[in-house]
């Protein structure tokens, strides 16, 4: 089988519409300029001096001769030979941004015995992975790990999927995602209890920005669809039913859990009189 052609980072860093390279800093391009024609021009007028040429001809041949070769031979050459350097900078940040870490949500059932989670440890360390939390959900056939997980900036979601599956998981799922997805669930439910304890109808803004996820309209909600537990059904007993969709990421059973809590709260809420009113 044929081995992929190997790409250099110089040319990674070429666009992919005109192929052009970025455009390095006027010192580095000056200094390769200046590299590449000096050996071009000591070579010329050693060459030139040297013959039996009339003054003017000299001249003129001195200047044809190097204008060609710098328009020519000097500057592609710097370009080209000299473009690790020229663009060293570019290719600096590039390689940081490679290696610094990135932050990732991921699911996966494991059988409920001992010994499943570190399986799943071992694998991940193999990529040099840390997981920096972990939320366990009973689900049925097993048990739903929750992580999120530190890892290189060149580690991707395949890799981080087989992982997963060599460990043992089943049904497992990746994203990318930020520092916010280390704010514990709780708190966040917490704080937004006291927002709709304070205006019990912004209950549906309130679970939507619990579950990150986005409230259907009535007609949406109705379509029949195989969800494979994206979707989310809230009754209220003033709203009628609120329906919430996050494509891709399943509700784990301790968000629904928390969003119907505070469904509950907003009912009660509502329906509790005004103060100073009879009830």
């Amino acid at each position: 089988m044929k081995s992929p052609a190997r790409t250099t980072p110089e040319a990674e860093l070429s666009c992919e519409v005109c192929g052009l390279m970025p455009e390095p800093t006027r010192t580095r391009l000056t200094l390769a300029n200046v590299a590449v024609m000096l050996p071009i021009e000591l070579l010329v007028h050693a060459l030139v001096v040297g013959t039996e040429l009339p003054y003017l001809a000299k001249v003129l041949v001195l200047t044809v001769t190097a204008t060609v070769l710098v328009i020519w031979v000097a500057e592609p050459s710097a370009a080209r030979v000299l473009r690790g350097w020229l663009h060293a900078p570019a290719l600096r940040q590039r390689r940081r941004l490679a290696v610094a870490p990135a932050l990732w949500r991921a699911r996966t059932v494991l059988r409920d015995e001992p010994g499943s989670l570190q399986k799943v440890t071992k694998a991940l360390a193999r990529l040099d992975t840390n997981i920096l939390s972990i939320h366990v959900h009973p689900v049925a056939g097993g048990v739903l790990d929750e992580f999120v997980l530190s890892t290189p900036g060149d580690v991707d979601e395949y890799q981080l999927l087989e992982a997963l599956q060599q460990a043992g998981g089943t049904r497992s799922r990746a994203w990318p995602t930020t520092a916010l997805a280390m704010a514990d669930g709780q708190t966040k439910a917490l704080s937004l209890a006291a927002r709709i304890a304070d205006a019990p109808d912004e209950l549906p803004l309130a679970v939507a920005e619990l579950l990150r996820a986005r409230i259907l309209s009535p007609s949406e909600a109705l379509l029949e669809r195989h969800d494979a537990g994206t979707r989310l059904k809230i009754p209220t007993a003033w709203h009628g039913p609120i329906t919430f969709a996050r494509p891709g990421e399943p509700f784990t059973p301790a968000e629904s859990a928390r969003a119907h809590r505070l469904a509950e709260l907003a009912e009660i809420l509502a329906h509790r009189p005004a103060p100073g009113l009879p009830s």
